[in-house]
């Protein structure tokens, strides 16, 4: 990818969920909410504080976090959908063991 976002911004790439129930129930498209999950694609340098002094992100390529579910701003680069969003418009960095655990 060919794009690095500005300040305290970060890229990120929605996860999809999974298109059935627990019970086996296929959910049709239509009927899906967007994911409120990513995964960091890219992300800034980091904001500036009162002093001019750069204060590096929380946040780094390749954590998976969760984000608000109308967060951020839908761009497509590489034929990629995406979101650009401010790092204070993330709630959380899911754990990597959790999100093993979710997936077994």
């Amino acid at each position: 990818m060919k794009f690095r976002p500005l300040h305290d911004r970060v890229v990120v790439k929605r996860v999809e969920e999974e298109g059935k129930t627990k019970g086996g129930i296929i959910i049709p498209d239509t009927a899906k909410e967007k994911p409120m999950e990513g995964e960091i694609v890219a992300v800034g340098p980091g904001a500036r504080d009162e002093k001019g002094n750069l204060v590096a992100l929380d946040v780094k390529k390749g954590d998976r976090v969760l984000f608000g579910k109308w967060s951020g701003t839908e761009i497509k680069i590489d034929g990629q959908e995406l979101l650009i969003m401010k790092e204070s418009d993330i709630m959380g960095i899911i754990d990597a063991s959790a999100a093993m655990k979710k997936a077994a």
